[in-house]
């Protein structure tokens, strides 16, 4: 114990190492898998090749932003001090910019490279079992959540130490410790800024070549989805890699650095006796995530079935419980044993065993937000069968239940969130709300292997469709991607439930680096703010679904020229230009991500420096507020839409009679999917990068837009005091009128 404790801060970059090196044994395993014949690897090589350009031409772009935010930054750690408040930054957080947004880039990438190996191997597993199919996808899905987990808390962990060397920090509450995680902000910064173009650019790529798929292949030429006879096919299945996982992979990266960071940042706040040279409440989110990694590769053990007929997504509720559970009863023990017994932060006193019920509300709270969406979104439940029913009466009545299903969906989220947020702050103030989100983003490794492995099984059913295998085959792959559209969803709604309390604790950090107290709406500026901050995730939504639609629009009238100009397509006589549908859906990503983007990262800075901090403050929890409710809103109906389509295919009862594939309620279905895609996928998941974003930018700036500091000089109050002294006589006249003057003083 005693070796565990001096050495606790190299114990940290070493969890994320395993974690590394479990995801490269699990990598190779998956390139062992059989890929099936020629066919099905050319196919597959058509969507690798796909993703790779699209990311390469994304990386180009991003590397130039990458290097002119990095030299801003460099600058900015030059200035020492503004108004004579001394500044507490250093150039080098360029450097922990860069290294943030390489990370972030190489987490998308990790995720990607073997969801394109691994989508292949699982049409082919396919052939022979549901669960050879489910271990080969499952074990890709995890691959990218041990990556991103692995990098994260590897990055993090290492650049802490490089920088405590650095910055020479001999206390935890010394000015050289809070350049240290000023610095580390850096880190955050680069992670969080690569997701949202990953996630933008990724959602607008790969629902523009959905809604062309479909529109014209399923709808005009009455073809299957993934029918290799639709230009459109390859480009739809190169979308599920580019924004399903890479983007996602660079989003729950961004999550988990902004979390940690943000409880460091408080922790540095407390003052405290401990083990470990007061670093106790700065180590702990580190050590919780790290130990998470370990506890989400014990949870993939438990997700296997037995045959045909077992629930696949039983079996990935039960990996998923026994990571958060053996998580939930560590986090006792080593809150115990870090943590001594009373801590403070900005007056507010808490116990160590208080930080522990802090992290289980959040881990309570990931829960219960992972379940309600999975009720709102999955297939046989209630809100999915309201919208079946409705697309019996057309197209409107579908588009109506669907916006219905996604606003009532708000409800109980927004409430678990409220609840959590106020019994985390009972609990243990602004570090409980801080380490609550730490605690929920601790199993994100195992959360991330559920959600990549939907878009891997995706792919696997387009591949078995395009190759035109045995019904079976598609069977098997179709009952994965059904849970993988309903772990899709559970997985947005954990990332926006994250992201709530994540943007919380940096606002909390926001607020104490930027000097004030308190933000009062009852002045009107901030009352501006606030109105400013609500409207932006609106117009950052008309932006990303305006992208959509005008790729889409693009698309469709290509693959429309292919099917008139290129004859014998529909006889199999002609191969389609899949190319080219690629190349339309790249470019517009690339071109259609940057205004999105910049408003993010522009907004703050603007308002922030024009307006100072309270005012900017009002336009955070603006921001907050509408994004968490406009995230939750889309991602839901856009996913209800998506599997009331999906249960056409399996025969659906609308009013005593059975509807199936080609019926007009599945047309409907059809357009409700459509109209719900650039939700669910493009604008709704990115609310929650959005919301982080724009608080991680001002956390970097507040320094330097900080109210002036109160000098420690003397002041003198004035403080008048006149008291009147009467008395009567019997009958009840005034006889004495005495009026005193009394001034006193006060220095302080």
């Amino acid at each position: 114990m005693d070796f565990l404790q001096n050495n606790l801060l190299y114990v940290i970059p070493a969890l994320g190492l395993i974690g590394i090196i479990v995801m490269m044994i699990k990598s190779a395993w998956v390139s062992k898998q059989d890929a099936g014949d020629k066919n099905m690897q050319e196919l597959a090589g058509y969507i690798a090749d796909g993703a790779m350009a699209f990311l390469k031409a994304e990386w180009r772009v991003l590397s130039v932003f990458v290097v002119f935010t990095a030299a801003l930054l460099a600058y900015s750690g030059t200035i020492t001090e503004i108004n004579g408040v001394a500044m507490h930054s250093s150039w080098i957080i360029s450097i922990s910019f860069i290294i943030g947004a390489v990370f972030s880039a190489t987490a998308g990438y990790i995720g990607m490279k073997v969801a394109t190996k691994a989508n292949v191997r699982t049409t082919q597993a396919a052939r022979t079992s549901l669960k050879q199919a489910l271990k080969v996808s499952f074990t890709g899905g995890t691959v990218m959540g041990l990556g991103v987990a692995g990098l994260a808390v590897l990055g993090l962990g290492g650049l802490f130490i490089v920088f405590l060397q650095l910055f020479h920090v001999t206390n935890a509450n010394s000015t050289e410790m809070r350049t240290a995680i000023e610095v580390l902000t850096g880190f955050s910064l680069g992670a969080e800024s690569i997701a949202l173009f990953a996630r933008v650019g990724g959602g607008i790529y790969t629902k523009a070549a959905d809604v062309g798929a479909d529109l014209v292949g399923k709808v005009e030429a009455g073809i299957p989805e993934d029918d290799v006879r639709n230009p459109a096919t390859i480009a739809d299945n190169v979308g599920d890699n580019v924004g399903d996982v890479a983007g996602m992979g660079a989003d729950l990266f961004g999550s988990y650095v902004a979390t940690i960071l943000a409880t460091m940042v408080l922790g540095q706040e407390i003052s405290v006796t401990d083990k470990f040279g007061g670093m106790s409440p700065i180590l702990l989110p580190m050590v919780i995530c790290g130990l998470g990694i370990i506890f989400s590769i014990i949870g993939t053990w438990f997700v296997t079935i037995k045959d045909e007929k077992s629930n696949v997504q039983n079996a990935l509720n039960l990996g998923n419980w026994s990571s958060i559970i053996i998580t939930a009863v560590v986090s006792f023990f080593v809150v115990k044993w870090m943590l001594p017994e009373t801590l403070s932060l900005r007056g507010y006193e808490f116990s160590s065993i208080n930080v522990f019920y802090a992290i289980m509300v959040g881990l309570v709270v990931g829960t219960i937000m992972s379940i309600v969406t999975e009720y709102f979104t999955a297939m046989g439940k209630g809100p999915v069968n309201s919208i079946i029913q409705q697309s019996s009466t057309g197209h409107a009545t579908n588009i109506i239940a669907g916006l219905s299903v996604g606003m009532k969906s708000t409800v109980i989220p927004i409430l678990v969130l409220a609840g959590g947020i106020m019994s985390s702050y009972h609990f243990a103030g602004l570090y409980g709300v801080a380490i609550a989100a730490a605690g929920m983003m601790a199993t994100t490794a195992m959360q991330l292997a559920i959600d990549a492995f939907g878009p891997i099984a995706d792919n696997a059913g387009g591949i078995a469709e395009m190759s035109q295998l045995p019904p079976e085959v598609r069977e098997r792959t179709d009952n994965l991607d059904a849970v993988g559209n309903t772990t899709a969803a559970t997985g947005k709604g954990f990332a926006i439930a994250s992201a709530a309390l994540t943007s919380l604790a940096l606002f909390a950090a926001f607020v104490g680096i930027a000097g004030i107290s308190a933000i009062d709406i009852y002045k009107a500026p901030v009352l501006a703010g606030l109105f400013i901050g609500g409207m932006i995730p609106f117009i950052f939504s008309a932006l990303c679904i305006q992208a959509v639609g005008k790729a889409a629009m693009d698309m469709v009238q290509e693959v429309r020229r292919q099917f008139r100009e290129i004859p014998g397509i529909m006889e199999y006589k002609a191969k389609p230009e899949y190319e080219k549908c690629v190349a339309i859906s790249t470019k517009a990503s690339i071109r259609e991500m940057m205004m999105p983007g910049a408003i993010a990262l522009i907004t703050p800075i603007i308002i922030g420096f024009t307006f100072g901090p309270e005012v900017l403050g009002g336009l955070l929890a603006g921001v907050t507020v509408t994004g968490v409710l406009m995230g939750i809103f889309q991602s839901n109906a856009g996913g209800a839409w998506d599997n009331a389509k999906k249960s056409f295919e399996q025969g659906c009862v609308i009013n005593g009679e059975t509807f199936y594939k080609k019926s007009e309620p599945h047309k409907a279905s059809v357009t409700g999917d459509t109209v719900g895609d650039p939700f669910k996928d493009t604008s709704g998941p990115s609310m929650n990068i959005l919301i982080k974003l724009m608080s991680i930018v001002s956390l970097v700036i507040a320094p330097y837009i900080a109210v002036k500091a109160v000098t420690s000089e003397h002041k003198q109050e004035v403080r008048k005091e006149i008291r009147i002294q009467q008395k009567t006589d019997s009958q009840g006249n005034t006889i004495i009128d005495t009026l005193t003057n009394t001034t006193d003083t006060l220095t302080h």
